[in-house]
């Protein structure tokens, strides 16, 4: 039995939770948004399409039967305060069980949120869920282009470690990019 899908992950300044049908305006807003702001670090080639109101609501559909399935956790995330909009995201995806229990991390945060120290925040909160006793993750692996030293800097500041340099990884923005690996496992959560 996998981690129920009412979870709510409190910090002291922000609240993480799987995305809601009813989610869907608001998470299309904030992703036009910051249209700008994610098209260098995003796979979406077409932006315009997949912020429409039937892909967002087709994305936060599939982000539900993924996480009933156990094969990807979402987690949107808001200011620790009733009525906060959405200013992130967090995605344990790729998740495989077996000899492996590894996720695949991913994340962004609203322009506007940048540099105050909440994506830290929020991803700490998410690699712990991932470690914890409902996902039961041993590894949590994130790849990040060299060209963006803020995303470095959050896996950096939570203990993840460089594992080395994967060139060509992902298909971002239309273009084969250079990513370094990084990677954390529960051992290293639990000291």
């Amino acid at each position: 039995m996998g981690p129920p899908i009412s979870i709510r992950l409190t910090t002291d300044r922000l609240v993480l939770r799987p995305p809601r049908t009813g989610d869907v305006p608001e998470l299309r807003a904030a992703l036009r948004r910051n249209l700008d702001h994610l098209r260098p670090w995003s796979p979406a080639q077409h932006a315009d399409v997949t912020t429409s109101l039937t892909a967002v609501s087709q994305t936060i559909l599939r982000y539900r039967r993924e996480w009933k399935r156990g094969d990807a956790y979402v987690l949107l995330v808001t200011k620790n305060a009733p009525g906060e909009p959405i200013i992130g995201r967090i995605s344990l995806g790729g998740i495989m069980r077996g000899v492996f229990q590894n996720a695949y991390l991913g994340y962004w945060i609203d322009v506007d949120h940048q540099r105050q120290g909440l994506m830290t925040e929020a991803v700490r909160a998410a690699v712990a869920f991932a470690f914890g006793e409902e996902a039961r993750l041993h590894r949590v692996q994130a790849a990040v282009m060299p060209r963006n030293p803020g995303s470095i800097r959050v896996l950096e500041k939570i203990g993840f470690r460089r594992e080395g340099f994967a060139e060509r990884y992902l298909c971002i923005a239309g273009k084969w990019e250079d990513h370094v690996v990084f990677a954390r496992t529960a051992e290293e959560n639990a000291r």
